[in-house]
């Protein structure tokens, strides 16, 4: 017996941290929706409560994405600069703070010079705040943890997260509402947070190699599926910021991720509401069957990540994200545009589900793109990519609200199908293989 395959045979196997880690990442982005979920569950009891329009409703539920959209920028940043890990800690406490003062919002200083309205406003914009660092700091992770050629597959794991988030949110805040109020349900949510913020921290870690749970053979066995060398300089380099801004590429990727964002946030703000009173249906069934998009995001996200890097293998880097964002958003746009004018309620709201799903099979290849065309600076470009996809989102609700009510749900969820055609058109113009690193990869 030769020397090599004698020690092949003694060599511990590798470790499975890497698995562990992704599963953290998970269940961070299924409390993120957790977080901002619950308002739109919620938002029925508060708009009966104190007498709030539709469109009042719809600046309450934008307040979120607007404060989530502003910091993206500076939550890539702050990860790239000072280590997902600790970033991302800090943010889960952040948020989940003011996620429990939602309710107290009406009771807070805020009201004597904003109304109950304005305070809502106010701590929901810091909520989104605190979540911002969330995405960029977990792409980031991804990008050193993972190899390049499963990368869509494994940021399908943070969508996966909010796929199972939304699919048990509805059903637990519309019970813990019905038995203690929806005060409670916001009280527990950020109680919850706090113990994830701390378990995160003493488990994850930015890279591998500092993580002391991680052998020699695993870490063997992630470098050599990196398509380049992850030691980047102690001293964190600032971001290409020109080189970026100056690219074709990534202002397509901008426009394609805000028009992504657009149709979604409907399902995120809109939907519990939309099926209770357009629709019909109780406040249990809208618990329910409001779980459904996410149902569908949580079994079609891993299928689209994985169908992403299977296309690359095929035909590159460029073209197999092409067909995959292809894929996903033009069935997305048939099941909205569909299920927006079936007659039949459950056949609608099953259609619309599937639009839903379809979004998500197709953002995996987003994320993944933001680590093919810079490992290094992943999380900044991660969160320039997000604030576009969530400014798409913050206009969704009220715009939303505004054709609903002037014209109908129906033309309201056609438009969002149209947009979503839109998300599709703009890779035309992406190429995935473009990099803004020093070192080629």
């Amino acid at each position: 017996m030769t020397d090599q395959s004698q020690n092949s045979k003694t060599s511990p196997a590798p470790t499975r941290i890497r698995w562990v880690i992704m599963s953290w990442l998970t269940l961070v982005l299924m409390l993120t929706y957790l977080d901002r979920l619950n308002l739109s569950i919620a938002g029925k009891f508060i708009q009966d409560e104190f007498s709030f329009t539709t469109q009042t409703m719809g600046w309450v539920f934008s307040a979120f994405i607007l404060g989530y959209s502003i910091f993206q920028i500076p939550g890539g940043w702050a990860a790239d600069r000072f280590g997902a890990r600790n970033l991302l800690t800090t943010a889960i406490v952040w948020w989940s703070a003011f996620t429990a003062l939602t309710a107290l919002a009406p009771h807070l200083v805020f009201v004597r010079w904003f109304g109950v309205v304005g305070s809502l406003i106010i701590v929901r914009f810091l909520v989104g705040a605190g979540e911002s660092a969330s995405a960029p700091a977990a792409n980031k992770i991804v990008a050193y943890w993972m190899g390049s050629t499963h990368r869509a597959t494994r940021s399908s794991f943070t969508l996966l997260g909010i796929g199972l988030s939304g699919a048990f949110t509805p059903f637990l805040i519309s019970w813990t509402m019905q038995r203690w109020g929806w005060r409670m349900s916001f009280i527990l949510c950020g109680l919850a947070g706090l113990l994830v913020a701390l378990a995160f921290h003493l488990y994850v870690t930015d890279r591998p190699e500092q993580n002391s749970r991680v052998n020699a053979a695993e870490l063997a066995l992630i470098r050599s599926t990196q398509s380049t060398q992850t030691n980047s300089p102690e001293k964190p380099r600032p971001a290409p910021w020109g080189k970026i801004l100056s690219s074709p590429s990534v202002w397509a990727l901008l426009i394609g991720y805000f028009c992504q964002g657009y149709p979604i946030y409907i399902f995120h703000t809109w939907f519990f509401i939309y099926l209770v009173r357009v629709r019909g249906l109780t406040v249990s069934q809208g618990g329910i069957w409001g779980a459904t998009p996410y149902l569908a995001i949580a079994v079609l996200a891993p299928l689209g990540g994985k169908f992403s890097d299977a296309a690359v293998r095929k035909l590159g880097k460029r073209k197999g994200r092409q067909l995959a964002v292809w894929v996903g958003m033009l069935a997305s746009a048939a099941f909205l545009w569909f299920g927006s004018g079936a007659t039949n309620k459950w056949l609608a709201i099953t259609l619309l589900a599937a639009g839903g799903g379809f979004n998500m099979f197709a953002v995996a290849s987003f994320w993944a793109a933001c680590i093919d065309m810079t490992l290094e600076f992943t999380a900044s470009l991660s969160g320039l990519m997000n604030t576009f996809g969530n400014l798409g989102g913050w206009v969704s609700p009220i715009l939303t609200a505004y054709i609903a009510t002037h014209f109908g749900w129906n033309i309201a969820l056609d438009f969002a199908a149209i947009i979503t055609i839109a998300s599709a058109a703009s890779w035309l113009f992406i190429d995935a293989s473009q990099s803004f690193d020093t070192t080629p990869q």
